[in-house]
């Protein structure tokens, strides 16, 4: 059975910074394409940043502020969030795919946890 679970969302002011975590049990970490996603209210679900074979690659809004890295010995993903803007506000996803053709491509993720909350004021 493979489980996703998000952590570290957090209420912050614009500027600050916050590291968010997805730990991965049931999957082998290293054959799976992995990526973040984030929902604002009333908008469609966004890529945020994915992770392919070490390749790291990014949405356009969140370039050059956010990092997302993996630890293999913890089966954890890190997105690393920093100069936090209130548009980052939103729910954050972690997916894993193996059949992932291109990143943005959502419906081709296989797996995805609960979410978890990052809202960022003004």
């Amino acid at each position: 059975q493979v489980h996703l679970v998000e952590s570290g969302g957090d209420s912050v002011q614009a500027g600050g910074s916050l590291r968010l975590s997805c730990t991965i049990s049931g999957v082998n970490l290293k054959t799976y394409l992995y990526a973040w996603f984030r929902q604002a209210p009333g908008k469609e679900r966004e890529g945020v940043a994915f992770l392919e074979d070490g390749r790291a690659g990014y949405g356009d809004p969140v370039k050059g502020r956010f990092t997302l890295t993996k630890d293999n010995a913890k089966n954890t993903l890190y997105l690393q969030m920093n100069n936090l803007r209130p548009e980052d506000t939103a729910m954050y996803y972690c997916a894993a795919g193996r059949d992932v053709t291109f990143w943005l491509h959502i419906n081709e993720y296989s797996y995805w946890g609960q979410g978890t909350e990052v809202t960022v004021s003004s």
